[in-house]
C-alpha cells in the first residue's frame, strides 16, 4: 500500500481525472476527502471507494468560497486529524473567441481554474508546514501552450505551472513536494464537449494516436503523491500521449 495511513484531498473529485484519482489513492491505503461542487456525484464516487473496502467522504465545497473550503477543510480534520496530500484538480472552460469573451467567462475561469488552486493550498498549507511534512500537486493542462478559442483557459493552465514552481520553492525547506501534471487529451466530459472532427484531428497530432484515459492520469499522480517521489518537486510532468517533448 504506497499511500497506507496518508489522508488525500482531491478537489473536482465527482467525475473524471478527480473521480480517477480518488479511487486510485483509496486502492493504495489513503483515506480520501472529496471536494465537488455536485456533492451528489463526489458522494455516489465515495460510495463507490466504500463499496471497494476504502476509505472516502463526499463535501460539497466551491473552490470559489474561501469559507465553505475552511469549514469542509476542519471537517475533514475532525475525520482524519491531518491532511497529508492535496490534489487541485477542479476546473472548468469556457472557451470563445477573445473578440466573443465575456469578462465573465474569463473571470469564471481564472477564478477556478488559478485561484482556487490558491484558496485550497492556503487552507492546508499552514498544517503541512508544522508537521514538516506534505505533497501537492496541481492539475495543469497541456493546453497551457494554447489554443484558439481557449485564451482564459490557457492562460489559466500556465499559470498554475508558475504558481506550482514559485510554491515549490516555498515549501522545500518545510518537506513539501509541489508539482503539476498536465493532461492532454483525456477521455471526460470536457472531451466530449469537443466537436467530433477536432478529435479526430488531436489523435493525429498524438503519437499514441489516441486520447488518454482518467485512470492513466491517476497513475501518475499516485507516483507524485507517494514517497517514491521525494525528490521531485517543482517539476511539470506531462500525461498527454507524446504531444509535448521538450
Amino acid at each position: 500500500m504506497r499511500l497506507a495511513n496518508k489522508v488525500a484531498l482531491i478537489t473536482g473529485a465527482g467525475k473524471g481525472i478527480g473521480a480517477a484519482i480518488a479511487k486510485r489513492f483509496a486502492s493504495e491505503g489513503a483515506k480520501v476527502a472529496l471536494f465537488d461542487v455536485d456533492e451528489d456525484q463526489a458522494s455516489q464516487v465515495a460510495a463507490d471507494i466504500q463499496a471497494a473496502g476504502g476509505e472516502a467522504t463526499a463535501y460539497r465545497v466551491d473552490v470559489t468560497d474561501r469559507q465553505a473550503i475552511e469549514t469542509a477543510v476542519q471537517k475533514v480534520l475532525s475525520s482524519y486529524e491531518t491532511i497529508d496530500i492535496l490534489v487541485n484538480n477542479a476546473g472548468i472552460n469556457r472557451d470563445a473567441m477573445l473578440h466573443k469573451m465575456s469578462e465573465a467567462d474569463w473571470d469564471l475561469v481564472m477564478n477556478i481554474n488559478l485561484k482556487g488552486y490558491f484558496n485550497m493550498v492556503q487552507a492546508v498549507y499552514g498544517l503541512m508546514r508544522e508537521k514538516n511534512y506534505g505533497k501537492i500537486i496541481n492539475v495543469s493542462s497541456a493546453g497551457r501552450f494554447g489554443n484558439v478559442g481557449q485564451t482564459n483557459y490557457s492562460a489559466s493552465k500556465e499559470a498554475v505551472v508558475g504558481f506550482t514552481r514559485s510554491l515549490a520553492k516555498e515549501a522545500g525547506s518545510k518537506g513539501i513536494n509541489v508539482n503539476a501534471i498536465a493532461p492532454g487529451t483525456i477521455v471526460t466530459d470536457m472531451y466530449y464537449g469537443i466537436p467530433e472532427h477536432i478529435r479526430d484531428i488531436m489523435k493525429l497530432i498524438t503519437p499514441l494516436a489516441r486520447p488518454g484515459q482518467p485512470e492513466e492520469v491517476a497513475h501518475l499522480c499516485l507516483f507524485l503523491a507517494s514517497d517514491e517521489a521525494s525528490y521531485i518537486t517543482g517539476q511539470v510532468i506531462h500525461c498527454d500521449g507524446g504531444i509535448f517533448m521538450p
